[in-house]
């Protein structure tokens, strides 16, 4: 981009505008935390609905969870990862279950 400026001769004399090199926003991690009340179901009735996995990558992520304790449902920028766990939160409120949710920024 460039910046045009007149001299008081009439002459345009046009000065390079150094470009603003612009920080990626931090991505943040969804974590599901396992717990022994919510079904596998709903656990993959929500990665299919609100995290958009396919039916495979969503019981995959379910068995994770299921063994290990905790697993990713998905990586956003903040704002969508902050709403995609409060909307699944209320989910599982409405439907009884007390599945759990986290956030933590993706490193590198």
């Amino acid at each position: 981009m460039a910046q045009k400026h007149q001299h008081d001769d009439g002459q345009v004399v046009t000065e390079a505008v150094p470009k603003q090199k612009l920080k990626r926003p931090t991505l943040y991690k969804v974590l599901l935390h396992n717990d022994n009340y919510t079904t596998r179901e709903f656990v993959v009735a929500v990665l299919k609905e609100i995290f958009h996995k396919s039916e495979t990558d969503a019981v995959q992520i379910m068995m994770h969870v299921h063994y290990n304790g905790i697993g990713v449902a998905g990586v956003y920028t903040y704002d969508v990862a902050d709403t995609k766990l409060k909307t699944v939160e209320a989910a599982a409120r409405d439907n009884g279950f007390p599945l759990r949710l986290s956030m933590e920024p993706e490193e590198g």
